[in-house]
């Protein structure tokens, strides 16, 4: 709102200091403060909301240290997250841009799932909460909407550089020294460490004809849907000690701001040679917000917890995460930027297979971890939460880090 009003007075009054609300770095800037601002003081006040409304944490009793104690803590602090992310994006974002359209809709979507989550399991005393075939179909009816807009959207293009030719002259001095060609529609992504980086999903099927390459979008929608659910259902399975989700999707989506607003400067993406996505840049302006709200959201999060995120957080931290990634055309790097997602996840899935092959062949089920996800084998070996939690901080710093590389290194 605040973009459109300045924008304005710029055109009409040429009013003084207008013209830095062009900027996307200017208005990221105001963005993260904003949001820093919104989830540390209005936080407190949303935390004693949700004890007044007796929106407690009911505690299962998995023998862990310190378990007890946690019970009765306000959840559904996801809240904080979104509020605090929105409310700078609707006053300081192009809302026209449909990155930015993409992403509230993302946020808003997974939030009621994950709020209506939380609520059957306080209020309604349902240790289940909302049942798994639903939020299930919630997460494929985002990545459907994702991928189809990702695919038949016409602003959502990339623009490649011109090759050129040994018979061409060579530029002269002080004309650009490379040229785009023009933005077009494509399945194109990137893939980290290969020299030529980039993939066209339609080579999946177009080798089987030319002819059938206009249907990529049957691979394509597929592997968005699967990548949203997945991210999300990582970020929930992280949200398991105080401030390790948060924490850690802090750091992930500090650096997916930087490949945003790379991917979506065509200077800087002709220096690195990464793919320039036109309008992709506004996304920053969504990032850092997000990002901001996250910290903010830490001033309470971390241990001892005033609050925890639940559902509502973490359904919603995951989808917009997988979004990003996917609109940036990076989703091939999620494995290593979203490690301790991955790891989290990947420790369930050993742990469950495993435990149901051992019963099934020696009709005893047998463990490899203490207990899953991963960071409550570390719990069950007597290490503090609070130092757990800094060792993972520690890894995603050093994932961030080669994920960051990437953008040289291939």
């Amino acid at each position: 709102m605040l973009y459109y009003l300045f924008e304005y007075l710029e055109s009409e009054y040429q009013f003084p200091g207008a013209t830095l609300f062009q900027f996307i770095t200017f208005r990221a800037a105001i963005a993260i403060i904003l949001s820093l601002l919104i989830s540390t003081i209005y936080g407190k006040r949303i935390i004693r909301l949700l004890r007044r409304n007796q929106m407690g944490e009911s505690i299962r009793e998995l023998g862990l240290e310190g378990q007890a104690e946690k019970a009765g803590t306000p959840t559904m602090g996801g809240i904080i997250i979104i509020l605090a992310t929105l409310i700078p994006v609707l006053l300081v974002a192009r809302l026209d841009n449909i990155y930015v359209i993409l992403l509230i809709i993302t946020t808003l979507w997974m939030g009621v799932i994950g709020f209506t989550d939380d609520f059957l399991k306080i209020k309604k005393k349902d240790k289940e909460g909302l049942a798994g075939k639903f939020k299930v179909i919630g997460q494929v009816g985002l990545g459907l909407i994702v991928g189809c807009t990702m695919y038949f959207h016409d602003d959502i293009t990339i623009r490649q550089e011109k090759v050129q030719l040994e018979t061409e002259q060579v530029v002269n001095e002080g004309e650009e020294k490379s040229d785009f060609n023009p933005a077009i529609k494509s399945t194109k992504t990137t893939i980290p460490f290969f020299k030529n980086n980039e993939f066209d999903y339609a080579d999946l099927i177009s080798w089987i004809s030319p002819d059938i390459a206009k249907y990529a979008w049957l691979i394509f929608i597929p592997i968005v849907i699967f990548i949203v659910t997945a991210v999300s259902n990582g970020a929930n399975l992280t949200d398991g000690i105080d401030g390790l989700a948060a924490g850690s999707s802090a750091i992930i989506v500090l650096t997916l701001a930087l490949f945003a607003w790379v991917s979506g400067n065509i200077i800087f993406s002709d220096y690195l040679n990464v793919m320039y996505i036109p309008n992709s840049g506004e996304m920053t302006i969504f990032i850092t917000a997000f990002a901001g709200a996250l910290v903010g959201f830490l001033w309470y999060n971390t241990y001892p917890a005033q609050v925890f995120m639940g559902d509502t957080g973490s359904l919603t931290i995951g989808g917009i995460i997988a979004v990003i990634a996917i609109a940036i055309r990076k989703e091939f790097l999620i494995p290593i930027l979203c490690g301790i997602f991955f790891i989290e996840t990947l420790s369930v899935m050993m742990q469950v297979s495993w435990f149901k092959y051992t019963r099934k062949k020696y009709g005893e089920g047998r463990r490899i971890f203490l207990m899953s996800p991963l960071h409550h084998h570390y719990q069950k070996k007597g290490i503090h939460e609070s130092k757990i939690v800094a060792r993972f901080w520690i890894v995603g710093i050093f994932l961030a880090i080669i994920a960051v590389i990437t953008l040289k290194v291939r």
